[in-house]
């Protein structure tokens, strides 16, 4: 029985632990923090249960995917509804885009915007369907040692149809005109680390899990799925030690190695390192075992920070619903901002949650649970009077579309940011989402999920393959146990 080590407790951690202890080894999960679930954590306050990070329940065939392999469903762990909207996005007062939960609702609102746009985004979702079955059920369970792991007949064949050299933006406007859509269609890739300008138009296959596959939410919040999958591994003996800061990565000799912790040493035949790359290898491993040097990763370019309040309101809000998209600000100004001249935005847009429409639970009955995101460039100053000049351009602008007083019914609030970031993961520069999905860091060209120089030390998360998100986040943790498995079993 091998021993295996997994650094980290967030999805791709707990993702590596289950497949690694499946294989009859002895995992010992490190986490740095004292609950696991990493950026999907939660906390509770006067009777408010907030998550701390991912909200969007998108791609639900990979969530079933990954149980599967267990011989589990996500219904044996938590109750999954659909919401209906989905989501819904707000231009103005009185302009606003609900997105239904059936598809063909959805085409009728299209129509109604847009004359004949019924018909396009029934073609652009066709494509979508052949990318996401190309991109999400086969590509990105590639570990991306070679491009020849993509030489495949249908990835080939279809490499047109995959759109990789056009850009998002290029590729949305060819089918809609009205810019109520368009945004809607760029929206999903605001988080993937670029203007849509810069983004391969294969990662419209986003607008396919959202409108195609539905949004979903977990009763009991995101939390529940870090939740199930700890009791997996679990039941496969996996041992979780928390609170545990990873001092070091001690390479022997023989390139053995040990984990020095604040909780102890040690020794281990295997790691599967999840948390934040750029510290890991900057800051764990001494220099000559290292796959890239400072100055590599500072040319990397991130997904973006965020600044986030979590909210608790004392009465219920009429026209939230679970999800509201807040585009009342311009476009591309707010995307300028992140990613061409970082700065923190003028006229930001934000992200509104409110999962209390959906899960008494999370809230007092008769208060609201808020959570409130503006995505900001990473690396940027974070101190507390920058985060209450944005906490009052979002409650006039909540209060505006609602119509009603909310800042004054607020009966809790705590914000989160870059400095939190950094402090509870490690994020390199505060990051938020990892590594941004650009042509120049896609597959082969992303930081590699294996060491080059100890064979037995792997990497899994957001700055390495897939790329960043819960789903991928999940695959990341599955691959890079797979290549472990393939080491210590050639090596046996």
């Amino acid at each position: 029985m091998n021993r295996v080590s997994v650094i980290g407790g967030g999805f791709s951690g707990l993702s590596a632990a289950c497949f690694m202890a499946k294989q009859g080894n002895e995992v010992t999960l490190f986490e740095k923090n004292e609950s696991l679930g990493g950026r999907a954590r939660i906390f509770s306050e006067q009777g408010f249960m907030f998550d701390m990070g991912p909200s969007w329940y998108w791609m639900p065939d990979i969530f079933e995917n990954f149980f599967k392999q267990f011989g589990q469903k996500p219904g044996d762990y938590y109750k999954l509804v659909q919401l209906d909207p989905g989501f819904q996005v707000i231009y103005g007062k009185d302009d606003v885009l609900q997105i239904p939960a059936r598809l063909d609702d959805i085409y009728e609102v299209f129509e109604n915007i847009e004359k004949g746009s019924a018909d396009k985004l029934k073609q652009f979702l066709a494509e979508g369907a052949f990318k996401y079955k190309v991109g999400m059920q086969h590509l990105v369970y590639k570990p991306s040692f070679s491009w020849l792991e993509f030489a495949k007949k249908e990835v080939i064949t279809g490499a047109v149809k995959l759109h990789m050299f056009q850009s998002v933006s290029d590729y949305v406007r060819k089918f809609f005109k009205d810019e109520r859509l368009v945004m809607l269609m760029e929206f999903p890739v605001l988080f993937l680390g670029a203007m849509a300008q810069q983004i391969p138009a294969l990662y419209s296959l986003m607008n396919y899990a959202a409108l195609s596959l539905g949004t979903w939410y977990p009763m009991g919040g995101m939390t529940e799925i870090p939740k199930a999958m700890e009791d997996l591994a679990a039941s496969y003996g996996v041992r979780f030690i928390t609170g545990c800061e990873i001092n070091k990565i001690n390479i022997g000799a023989k390139k053995t190695i040990s984990i020095s912790s604040s909780k102890g040493d040690y020794r281990t035949d295997g790691v599967i390192a999840t948390g934040d790359y750029h510290h890991t290898e900057q800051h764990l491993l001494e220099e000559q075992y290292r796959n890239y040097d400072e100055a590599y990763w500072d040319k990397r370019t991130l997904a973006p920070s965020c600044l986030i309040f979590y909210i608790g309101v004392n009465k219920k809000l009429k026209k939230l619903i679970h999800h509201n998209l807040f585009f009342d600000a311009p476009f591309d100004k707010h995307a300028k901002d992140i990613y061409e001249n970082p700065q923190w935005p003028d006229n930001p847009l934000f992200y509104a949650c409110c999962p209390s429409k959906t899960d008494k639970d999370v809230a007092p009955v008769g208060m609201e649970n808020l959570f409130l995101l503006v995505p900001v460039a990473p690396g940027l100053e974070d101190n507390d009077i920058l985060r209450d000049k944005y906490y009052e351009i979002q409650m006039k602008r909540l209060e505006l579309f609602c119509g009603e007083e909310i800042k004054n019914h607020v009966v809790y609030k705590k914000s989160y940011c870059i400095n939190d970031f950094v402090k509870d993961y490690h994020a390199y520069k505060g990051n938020a989402y990892g590594l941004a999905n650009t042509l120049r860091q896609t597959a082969v060209l992303k930081p590699t999920l294996r060491n080059k120089k100890i064979k037995n030390l792997f990497y899994a998360g957001q700055l390495t393959v897939p790329g960043p998100g819960v789903p991928p986040a999940l695959i990341s943790g599955q691959v890079a146990a797979g290549q472990l498995l393939n080491y210590l079993n050639a090596k046996q």
